[in-house]
């Protein structure tokens, strides 16, 4: 059996995954991720339980192949196997396009922060940039403003909000009888209209919706710049259920094909063995 497996070392978590070979044909082994702050312990952590678990030996690994900021760290090769390096945005492009299952698509990465990368089959990923917004930002201001520190607890306390206490949208600034094009629920001014009576769910909901709008629309704009319908959203926030409500939503006001597929939350490194 040969094995080639692929790891991610992100700030906080370290995801890992395994292709078996057989000729041509590859069998993707389950992924899983640990989370450790120091990345040597994540590295070595997340190789050991990911062997354990899947019966491996040293002698199945033909190869080990690295990306993410932690990667670096890594200074003499696993156990003295075969080891490299691939560059992120590579990762993520390939790993949209096999999650996917398409041949072009804009591939965005929704982690600490969003990165944004054109994608296409047999070419390399062209990193088209991205924005500080992302999960790092949910935590921040949801520490901050209800004390939550689990992006999970901040998603089951929004599906109890109204976003009506929350945002000024397009309906609150123009009358029923004027058209502009835009529908009534879309979003105007993110907070826009907080109000005194806003609840911690509702104040949950808006940090969720105004980072998803704002990583939609960023997406949308990219896209659209080169002429792609596809937008394939992978990394760790699209386990957030409220994502799936946003993006569908955006899918339907601007004509576009937004995309969480199956293992999204491990698409760069799924992308990263794809190399081996």
């Amino acid at each position: 059996m040969s094995v080639v497996i692929g790891i991610d070392v992100g700030g906080s978590t370290t995801k890992i995954v395994g292709f078996r070979k057989a000729g041509s044909l590859r069998e993707l082994i389950s992924p899983l991720f640990v989370k450790a702050t120091d990345p040597m312990t994540s590295i070595y952590g997340a190789f050991g339980k990911f062997t354990d678990l899947n019966g491996l030996a040293l002698s199945d690994v033909e190869q080990v192949l690295m990306t993410g900021v932690g990667s670096s760290y890594l200074s003499r090769p696993i156990y003295e196997l075969p080891c490299g390096t691939v560059p992120e945005f590579k990762s993520i492009g390939l790993g949209g396009l096999y999650l996917s299952g398409l041949s072009e698509a804009m591939v965005v990465s929704m982690g600490t922060g969003t990165a944004i990368v054109h994608a296409r089959a047999g070419m390399d990923a062209d990193y088209l940039g991205g924005t500080g917004v992302g999960g790092g930002t949910l935590l921040g201001l949801s520490k901050k403003m209800l004390g939550i520190e689990e992006i999970s607890h901040l998603g089951d306390l929004a599906m109890e909000g109204d976003l009506g206490n929350i945002d000024l949208r397009i309906g609150d600034i123009t009358k029923k009888d004027t058209s502009v094009g835009l529908p009534d629920s879309m979003t105007a001014s993110n907070f826009g209209k907080l109000s005194d009576i806003a609840s911690p769910s509702d104040v949950a909901l808006g940090i969720l919706n105004m980072v998803f709008e704002t990583v939609g629309m960023l997406a949308l704009f990219a896209a659209r710049s080169r002429g792609v319908r596809d937008i394939v959203l992978t990394g760790n926030l699209t386990g957030v259920p409220y994502a799936k409500t946003v993006f569908t939503t955006l899918s339907s006001m601007f004509d576009v094909n937004f995309i969480i597929p199956e293992n999204a939350q491990y698409a760069t490194v799924i992308g990263t063995a794809l190399c081996g």
